[in-house]
């Protein structure tokens, strides 16, 4: 495979660079080096909080561009911004509407912090994970002196199945997207990882051609169709494997660093 003109690696986290403990392997961080070394750029692109992705990658998080919240935010050339926000009617709205689902866990997604009105100590456990920084309230919609850039789901079992049937009614105004197994997210009608990271490619001059997108859930699709060199996880969705060109190996086989390490061979010939 010729990958002599790849300019831009982008990559998602859960379920892709991150394994199975939640962590980035040492064998990425030697790989990032290289790239860096040949010019390439490298994208987190994922549907987790801000902060949390900027705590995965700290020794790296200058030298990289960054979008969070599903496209709601984005980082490049070290400025932060916001790309597309929900609006307080759309936030109370979405609200009145999950309070009504059995087994549903909501995560308002601000800026500066993602806020709760649980105290469960099984969902904090899990929801802690994806979140640095989080507030536990008495009410989610008297939370205020934020912008609200997702709200993100959680079902113990199933979010495909027990949460995303229930939203027909919001899906003609806001983008709902099922993120993962037990994640399902709620943003912006526009929002999605490939409205951002088209606005890197425009902003760095880089094409379809040059660049290198890996994904694993449905948040992943719009932009592996901005790659020639789209590769789906080997535990990915189905969703994902149709759209992808290619596959690799799962997360917890480091699918990505095995791809990357085949990349930097082919540009070291």
């Amino acid at each position: 495979m010729d990958f002599s003109k790849v300019k831009l690696v982008v990559s998602d986290m859960d379920g892709t660079l991150l394994n199975t403990n939640s962590e980035v392997s040492n064998r990425f961080f030697i790989q990032f080096e290289k790239l860096k070394q040949r010019n390439i750029h490298f994208v987190a692109a994922s549907g987790r909080q801000y902060q949390s992705i900027l705590e995965k990658l700290d020794t790296i998080k200058h030298d990289i561009s960054i979008i969070a919240e599903n496209g709601g935010i984005m980082q490049h050339n070290n400025e932060t911004n916001i790309l597309l926000q929900l609006s307080t009617e759309d936030v109370l709205k979405t609200i009145k509407t999950l309070r009504n689902i059995e087994g549903c866990y909501i995560v308002l997604c601000g800026r500066k912090s993602a806020y709760i009105e649980t105290n469960d100590s099984n969902f904090i456990s899990k929801f802690s994970k994806y979140y640095a920084e989080y507030k536990i309230v008495e009410d989610l919609t008297r939370v205020t002196n934020d912008d609200f850039l997702k709200i993100a789901v959680y079902h113990f079992e199933s979010s495909e199945t027990y949460i995303y049937p229930h939203l027909k009614a919001l899906s003609n105004q806001l983008q709902i997207i099922v993120s993962g197994q037990n994640w399902l997210d709620i943003s912006h009608a526009n929002a999605n990882k490939g409205y951002a990271l088209n606005m890197i490619q425009e902003k760095m001059g880089i094409h379809k051609n040059e660049t290198m997108v890996f994904g694993d859930y449905n948040n992943d699709l719009e932009m592996l169709k901005l790659a020639h060199f789209s590769y789906a996880m080997e535990n990915a969705h189905p969703d994902v494997k149709k759209i992808a060109s290619f596959e690799t190996k799962s997360n917890s086989e480091e699918g990505v660093e095995t791809i990357l390490d085949q990349l930097l061979e082919r540009l070291y010939i």
